[in-house]
């Protein structure tokens, strides 16, 4: 049975740093893409980044542009995601997902085949 696993969430003050790790197991294949989406309580997840593809084409939401960076292992099917200048308003719970195939978009939840079980991120003042 395939499962992502994610790791690196935890506490940390506001303009602060943190490197989320998402890595599958049980994958026979390597997955079209991998993205990274966040949620809070009473709201929809919420698209943050994504790479896909061969080349490893990458994809940040607006709010998120310049301070995350997200890289993929290109043998393995293992994702980081560097986040900087966090802030409060960011607390959330981090998921990663994956794309087993091609998709015309990258940023809606409903077009990824697999979620892990998400890892808590809370940014204090």
């Amino acid at each position: 049975q395939v499962q992502l696993v994610e790791s690196g969430g935890g506490l940390v003050l506001a303009g602060g740093s943190l490197r989320l790790s998402c890595a599958a197991t049980g994958a026979s294949a390597r997955f079209y893409g991998m993205g990274w989406f966040r949620q809070t309580p009473g709201e929809d997840r919420e698209f943050v980044a994504a790479v896909r593809g061969f080349i490893g084409r990458t994809y940040y939401s607006d709010s998120v542009k310049g301070r995350f960076t997200i890289s993929r292992d290109n043998t393995e099917n293992t994702v980081w995601m560097n986040i900087t200048s966090l802030k409060p308003a960011e607390t959330a719970v981090y998921y990663c997902a994956s794309l087993h195939t091609s998709r015309i978009s990258h940023d809606r939840a409903a077009d990824y085949d697999l979620w892990g079980q998400g890892t808590q991120v809370t940014v204090s003042f």
